[in-house]
């Protein structure tokens, strides 16, 4: 599953809307049920209005009712591992567990693997007593 994600996350950035930065990113989100969902950045002049591929596949999904995830790929256009932003990585702590894994690869499609509690170790979240 792993080289499909990568592969389909690839395909997503394809179609990425960068013309500020020229950088785009695309991403594969992959539900506990097999379903997959793409996603692309979409620039804005407005940089703080952008929406990052990660987040575009997520909200995808969540708009579909998925709301149980188990891993996403992320491609950027450099040589360098594109990593989520922390943005992203705040969203995704909403919606998925420590184990969830974060394929996150460069232009060529190598990737670095990483669970999510490794990316984010101290995730903020509201808890009552």
């Amino acid at each position: 599953m792993k080289t499909t994600l990568i592969n389909k996350a690839m395909s997503a950035r394809e179609s990425a809307y960068a013309p500020y930065s020229g950088f785009k990113v695309g991403a594969a989100l992959l539900c506990d049920d097999g379903t997959v969902y793409t996603g692309f950045n979409i620039e804005n002049m407005s940089y703080p209005a952008t929406m990052c591929a990660e987040r575009a596949a997520l909200y995808s999904a969540l708009t579909q009712g998925k709301r149980n995830f188990k891993a996403i790929a992320v491609i950027g256009s450099s040589s360098e591992p594109c990593f989520p932003c922390g943005v992203c990585r705040q969203v995704f702590a909403e919606f998925c567990d420590k184990d969830f894994i974060f394929y996150i690869c460069s232009e060529d499609g190598s990737c670095v693997e990483k669970t999510f509690e490794e990316i984010m170790p101290f995730t903020f979240s509201y808890t009552t007593k």
